[in-house]
């Protein structure tokens, strides 16, 4: 078999192509020939990602050259956001940037001016960001990370980007992309729902064991008259060791009505007969959790949402929250119903709604 042609006048991207130009060369060869698909995965996956590093730094490179080409023959003086015009250039100025291929190397072009600091037109053009790992990666980190740990997700990420973040970044960048979700609930404008649209306000807490010193004040105290942490404990039991988490969410929902054979597969499973009808759908999600605040807060806050996210809207308010943390027995949940003229549910009522939905839940499982 002829080998693999190799790519000619490939230019700035020289390397590239012999990269790519071996692999496939290899590829033709009989040693790839006797290769399994999995060893076949594992050889395109380390040597596509040596090829898509170098496409990466060879365009890089290729924008950095033309950078300099025109700002050696135009000299044109930059003004920066702070209104100062620089009208000297230096070259090679250079900085990491990790990605999902590989920490590449930029370099761009610095202009500059005493007492100023230096400007990049480069780094607005590529929307470089301040830290050294790249907005593709940095929502990645934030993926992986919602998924379990931060070890979890630096363990996830380094198998399929090889080290290029550590498990202290993924965590600066989890904290970096939940900074701007409190200005993009406030700057989203409530669209007008029909009456018939229902709002729909839920919550449920969940028990975080923290550090001693992490504990509400209450907490902290119960905890010290307890004394001694008993050596035996049930499954699942930690006393005085525990912060609610609370989560809260504000969305709405047109109604769809169903059919339990709609929500449970019938025995024997389903064959075509009846077609199923859609579920409900949730828009205008607003969603928010803490562990610092106590969950009358959360809830407060929930309620608050929905009155200045809602108010334009004439509909009917929820009567169900989230039934197996039973946030209805909140004292601010209560107070936020009685102020809105909602007939809470009782503890009797919402314990057979909690048998009726593990019944169901126990039927779809058989």
């Amino acid at each position: 078999m002829e080998p693999y042609a190799p790519i000619l006048d490939a230019g700035p991207f020289a390397a590239s192509a012999n990269l790519l130009t071996a692999l496939v060369t290899d590829l033709q060869g009989p040693e790839a020939a006797g290769l399994t698909a999995s060893e076949l995965e594992e050889l395109l996956q380390e040597r596509g990602r040596a090829v898509l590093w170098q496409v990466l730094q060879d365009h890089l490179d290729l924008r950095a050259a033309r950078e300099e080409q025109t700002a050696r023959q135009q000299r044109t003086p930059v003004v920066g956001a702070d209104g100062i015009t620089r009208n000297r250039v230096g070259t090679g100025h250079c900085r990491l940037l990790a990605t999902l291929f590989g920490t590449v190397r930029v370099t761009r072009c610095a202009w500059r001016r005493p007492g100023a600091g230096n400007l990049y037109p480069a780094d607005a053009a590529l929307s470089l960001p301040a830290p050294r790992h790249s907005h593709t990666l940095a929502r990645l980190a934030a993926q992986e990370a919602v998924r379990g740990s931060f070890q979890t997700a630096h363990a996830a990420i380094t198998s399929r980007c090889e080290p290029v973040i550590g498990k202290r970044q993924i965590e600066q960048a989890v904290v970096a992309a939940a900074a701007g979700i409190a200005a993009f609930y406030a700057a989203r404008v409530p669209m007008p729902c029909t009456a018939s649209t229902l709002l729909v306000i839920s919550a449920d807490s969940k028990g975080v064991v923290m550090r001693p010193g992490a504990l509400r004040p209450a907490t902290a105290r119960a905890a010290a008259r307890r004394g001694r942490m008993r050596t035996r404990l049930a499954a699942g039991e930690k006393p005085n060791r525990k912060r609610m988490a609370t989560l809260a969410c504000v969305y709405d929902a047109e109604p769809a009505p169903r059919r339990p054979h709609d929500v449970i597969a019938p025995p024997g499973g389903r064959h075509g007969h009846r077609t199923l009808r859609p579920r409900p759908k949730a828009k205008a999600k607003w969603l928010a959790g803490s562990v610092e605040h106590d969950p009358a807060e959360v809830i407060t806050a929930a309620f608050g949402q929905a009155e200045a996210g809602h108010a334009i809207d004439r509909r009917r308010w929820p009567r169900w929250p989230a039934p197996r943390s039973r946030p209805h027995s909140s004292p601010a949940w209560r107070a936020r119903e009685r102020n809105r003229g909602i007939a809470a549910p009782s503890g009797r009522r919402a314990d057979r709604q909690r048998t009726q939905e593990t019944r169901w839940r126990l039927a779809s499982q058989q």
